[in-house]
């Protein structure tokens, strides 16, 4: 199914907001990030990275860290917030998930971002070529740590959840985005609670495989409305919260309502670790695999302390 006409024209009835002086970015011009851009060409592969206009692409490529974005560059569904290209997309590349192997191994990865666009034309939604992914990574680069983030399977979410679950991947990342009032606006073709579904059943068929799930600021939320979406997370036992500032890609796109500053970033990662997230990543650039890798060891050391604790 196509959301097209399910996302409403933004109309911008101000110009753009300046940014301010602590989310710019240097311009990518380093070595690394050119070796990293050829590669995925050569590989015939897309990421996120550029199909989303990340702010961090030139710190992550000159480190040679890159999120692969499988099934295709173009998605079935218009979300309000996201640069990704939206239509009928093509068919499935039966060779993508070797060439993900292959670009992990020549980029000596560690641990791997796997995400992909929304494939609602799919019989499975594209679970299938996920399980191919993580079947050939484990294949090729067998200490490399995978994490996936994936879309929200509508319709399908449990047969596609087990599917996935069963093929083992180290963390399992679902984005709620936003708060649940803006959904009409912000995640049109998507349902909030649906998608805090899909985080509880990750759990029941796996618990011990990490989840983690992320949201956008200075879309209009209130403070308070935050706090729950963090209770509501905890409430399905995600681990691993992100936090992080909208930026509009186009005029077309949902306008930024406010810039939130550093310090009010602070406060809010203060509050989730005392709810109880065995990670936290909150700042005006956190995106949800920026420092992914860091961010799995100290989470995966957090469960082991937790764990130590709960046995003296």
């Amino acid at each position: 199914m196509n959301d097209l006409a399910s996302a409403p024209f933004i109309p911008q009835s101000q110009p753009r907001q300046r940014k301010p002086e602590w989310i710019r970015v240097k311009a990518p011009v380093s070595k690394g990030y050119h070796e990293t851009r050829q590669l995925m060409r050569d590989l015939s592969l897309n990421t996120v990275c550029e199909e989303a206009a990340c702010p961090n692409i030139g710190e992550c490529w000159t480190k040679k860290h890159a999120t692969v974005m499988i099934l295709g560059d173009v998605c079935t569904r218009a979300c309000a917030f996201c640069n990704v290209k939206t239509g009928m997309p093509r068919i499935v590349d039966p060779l993508e998930p070797e060439h993900v192997a292959t670009a992990a191994a020549k980029l000596g990865l560690e641990h791997i971002v796997v995400t992909s666009v929304d494939r609602d034309d799919l019989p499975d939604g594209g679970a299938s070529q996920f399980v191919k992914v993580i079947e050939a990574l484990r294949r090729e680069t067998p200490n490399t740590t995978i994490e996936i983030l994936t879309p929200d399977f509508r319709n399908k979410m449990r047969p596609a959840v087990e599917a996935i679950c069963a093929a083992g991947p180290d963390v399992y990342n679902h984005n709620l985005e936003t708060v649940p009032r803006l959904y009409p606006t912000i995640r049109p073709g998507a349902r909030y609670y649906a998608s805090l579904r899909l985080l509880e059943e990750v759990k029941a068929h796996d618990p011990m495989i990490f989840t983690k799930s992320g949201i956008m600021l200075g879309l209009g939320e209130q403070r308070l409305e935050v706090h729950q979406v963090m209770d509501d997370m905890r409430s399905a036992d995600v681990d691993f919260i992100t936090m992080g500032q909208y930026l509009q890609p186009t005029p077309r796109h949902a306008k930024v309502e406010d810039f939130v500053t550093p310090k009010a970033f602070a406060a809010f990662g203060a509050i989730a670790r005392a709810k109880g997230f065995l990670q936290v990543a909150a700042s005006p650039l956190t995106r949800s695999s920026y420092h992914a890798g860091d961010d799995f060891a100290a989470m995966k050391a957090a469960r082991e302390e937790k764990l130590a604790r709960a046995k003296r």
